[in-house]
């Protein structure tokens, strides 16, 4: 709490007293053994205590609230609050009172009043209240700007102005990492996972309401923060989703492409916007915060001049039998292409059909689905490599190896057997 008043040569005082919520009273016991010299005294003043919730002496736990002591602390993303009052202490009638109150921050001022007109006249012991609320969204030195301005009776004009410095401090450290789906070619969704590691810096718990993902106008988001339990998913935090003081959560999102961005997904390049945090959490009795991240942003896959995935393989095969898998080849450059494939065999895995054909034209950011067949002569777990994509434009070979794995079974083995 901090108050301020005018110097006595005004006819007007001027009173700012931040608003904030009261604390639960906490009382500390103090025990001993009953063989010890003060024996069950303590006990019982601690029963009589009537801050103590009677049957909990020691658990430190209060039915009293107590008023704010000093103005505290303000976080980014909680509301500043505060209570202005100009008081007529002087035996006369003071006209065309006008109250304004603006908030400097290091990169703008900000005008808090509710009205800008001016209250025609004061009588002697009479006051003008106001209550301003405004949400801080930047860290670092705030000074609350008061100014009051007014006419006394003989027509001389009177003005005065207080200032009221304070600090915003960070409430949470947000750190952000991102993970492609794509491990190996056989992946063509374009998913991107993020992970969110958000830690309490505050010296208070935080109950967390809400963290959420609000994506990009590409992406469309699944939250993997909660565990199917029936028709509703339980946290993966548990039922009780507090965060105390240091203690980092780590929350992830799944991200893809949605199906009008999914074929561009595939050949951005640069820097992609992926979105931006929503959080919101509440302290001692309900004050309420929201922190809002910038757009993050996202380093894209370089897949090089031309990308090749896969659309469809079977995860099993029989072995000496045929399978068909189905190849998609972008071009992620910026010229048209003459592309020529051809299949290369290795030990396990054997191509069918003719290598070197000629695939034709393909465009910028184009994309051409080929279907392929393939046989596996070893059991177990085989990697599908060997294919060579040829631009004839440039006599530029591209090499794809370790595309995808099928696990290789006998169909006529049994355990019995």
């Amino acid at each position: 709490m901090e108050v301020n008043q005018a110097k006595q040569e005004h006819l007007l005082a001027l009173k700012v007293m931040r608003l904030t919520k009261p604390t639960l009273f906490t009382n500390m016991p103090v025990t001993c053994e009953d063989r010890d010299l003060p024996g069950d005294l303590f006990s019982q003043l601690m029963k009589n205590d009537p801050s103590i919730i009677k049957g909990a002496e020691m658990l430190m736990l209060g039915e009293m609230l107590t008023l704010p002591q000093n103005f505290g602390n303000i976080f980014l993303g909680e509301t500043f609050s505060s209570y202005i009052s100009v008081h007529n202490d002087s035996s006369q009638v003071v006209k065309d009172i006008l109250v304004k109150a603006d908030l400097q921050t290091s990169s703008q001022r900000l005008n808090l009043s509710a009205s800008s007109a001016a209250v025609s006249e004061l009588q002697p012991d009479s006051c003008i209240d106001d209550v301003i609320h405004h949400e801080v969204k930047e860290i670092g030195t705030h000074i609350l700007v008061c100014a009051v301005s007014y006419t006394t009776q003989s027509g001389e004009k009177m003005y005065f102005r207080k200032f009221f410095k304070f600090q915003v401090l960070k409430p949470l450290d947000v750190k952000t990492k991102f993970y492609n789906a794509e491990s190996d070619l056989s992946s063509v969704t374009d998913e991107v996972f993020l992970e969110a590691q958000i830690q309490n810096i505050t010296t208070s718990p935080m109950f967390m309401e809400k963290v959420s993902l609000e994506p990009s106008m590409m992406y469309c988001v699944s939250e993997l923060n909660s565990v199917a339990a029936g028709d509703d998913g339980e946290s993966t935090f548990g039922k009780m989703s507090y965060l105390q003081p240091m203690d980092t959560r780590q929350y992830l999102y799944c991200l893809k492409p949605k199906p009008e961005f999914a074929e561009k997904a595939g050949v951005i390049k640069g820097v992609t916007v992926i979105g931006k945090l929503d959080i919101v959490w509440k302290t001692n009795l309900g004050e309420r915060g929201r922190l809002q991240t910038s757009q993050l942003q996202r380093m894209a896959p370089g897949y090089g001049d031309v990308r090749l995935s896969l659309e469809y393989i079977q995860d099993t095969v029989n072995i000496e039998e045929p399978f068909d898998i189905t190849c998609k080849i972008t071009n992620c450059s910026e010229r048209t292409m003459d592309l020529v494939l051809e299949m290369c065999n290795s030990r396990s895995i054997h191509w069918c059909g003719v290598s070197g054909r000629q695939l034709g034209k393909l465009g910028p950011s184009a994309s051409l689905s080929i279907p392929l067949r393939l046989l596996a002569s070893v059991q177990g777990l085989q990697s599908v490599s060997g294919l060579r994509l040829t631009d004839t434009f440039l006599k530029r070979t591209y090499e794809y190896d370790d595309i995808a794995q099928v696990c290789v079974v006998c169909p006529f083995w049994s355990p019995e057997t």
